[in-house]
C-alpha cells in the first residue's frame, strides 16, 4: 500500500515511537493525524510538519475523546481528499506493581484498570471507531487493499517480568487479538499487523533507572543497546508497505529474551 497521500492516525503521536513513527511516514507523503494528551508538544509538531498533520488532544481511556479526535480526523479528509490508510495505536503506558506486595496486600484493582483502559481498551476503541470509516475507502492496488490496522505490543507480552502481570495482561491481550482482527477484517481489504518492541529509547523508557536501564541492555543479545526510534518507525513502514503482513506480531527485539528480575 502506497504511504503518500494517504490520511494514518497515530495515537500516541506526540512523543516516543509514535512520533517517530509520525514523522517517517509524514516523510514518506503521508498526511498524519496525531492524538495525544500533551497539547503543547501536538501543536509544536503540527507547526514543525505543517499542512499535512493535525493534532488532536485525546485520552484513549476516554471514548467521547476519540469519538471528537474522529470526527475531526474525517472532517479533515473531506477537506484534503486524502482518505484513511491506516491507523497506529501507539499511545500506552507502563505501570509496574507487584500482584502481591511484601506487606501481603494485593495491587490495587485502579492500577490494572489505569493500565488496562490506556493500553488494550483504549487500542481496541480507536480502531472499532475509525473502521467505519477504513471499511468505505476506495481500494487501491491490484489486490483492493484499503488499509491497515498496526498496534503496538511488547516483549513483556511473551517475557513479562516479575511486578509486570497489568502490562503483560495489557499487551498479551494486543498480540492475541491481532489474527481475529485480521480474520475479521479480511473481506474489507484491511490488514492488522502488531509490532511487540523490547527496550527503545522512549518516553516510558526515560523513567527507567541508569541500573534498570543497563540490566535491560544486559539481556540484549546483539545489538547491546536499546532500539532508536527511528528503527521502530521503519518497521511501522515496512508493515504500511508489504501487503504480505498481516495477522501476525513482529517482534523487534534484537533476540532479547527479558530475564524474570533485574
Amino acid at each position: 500500500m502506497k504511504i503518500a497521500d494517504r490520511t494514518f492516525i497515530v495515537s500516541g503521536g506526540a512523543s516516543g515511537l509514535g512520533l517517530a513513527t509520525a514523522r517517517d511516514l509524514h516523510a514518506h507523503g503521508a498526511y498524519v493525524s496525531l492524538l495525544d494528551l500533551n497539547s503543547d508538544a501536538g501543536s509544536k509538531i503540527v507547526s514543525e510538519l505543517g499542512s499535512r498533520a493535525k493534532f488532536f488532544e485525546v485520552d484513549v481511556s476516554d471514548t467521547d475523546a476519540i469519538a471528537k479526535a474522529i470526527e475531526g480526523t474525517v472532517a479533515w479528509i473531506k477537506e484534503t481528499g486524502k482518505q484513511i490508510g491506516g491507523v497506529v495505536a501507539g499511545a500506552g503506558v507502563g505501570l509496574p506493581g507487584l500482584i502481591i506486595d511484601k506487606k501481603n496486600e494485593p495491587l490495587s484493582i485502579s492500577s490494572i484498570d489505569f493500565v488496562l483502559n490506556i493500553n488494550l481498551r483504549g487500542t481496541l476503541d480507536l480502531i472499532r471507531q475509525a473502521l467505519p470509516y477504513m471499511t468505505t475507502a476506495t481500494p487501491d492496488g491490484p489486490d483492493g487493499e484499503r488499509g491497515v490496522i498496526i498496534m503496538i505490543a511488547s516483549s513483556a507480552a511473551f517475557d513479562g517480568q516479575t511486578g509486570q502481570v497489568a502490562y503483560a495482561a495489557s499487551k498479551g491481550a494486543v498480540a492475541s487479538l491481532t489474527l481475529p482482527l485480521a480474520r475479521d477484517l479480511s473481506k474489507y481489504g484491511i490488514r492488522a499487523v502488531t509490532i511487540a518492541p523490547a527496550l527503545f529509547d522512549s518516553n516510558m523508557t526515560k523513567l527507567m533507572s541508569p541500573k534498570v536501564k543497563q540490566s535491560l541492555t544486559n539481556a540484549m543479545e546483539f545489538p547491546k543497546r536499546a532500539g532508536q526510534p527511528e528503527e521502530f518507525a521503519r518497521t511501522v513502514r515496512d508493515s504500511v508497505e508489504n501487503c504480505m503482513l498481516n495477522g501476525t506480531v513482529i517482534r523487534l527485539d534484537g533476540a532479547m529474551r527479558m530475564p524474570a528480575r533485574l
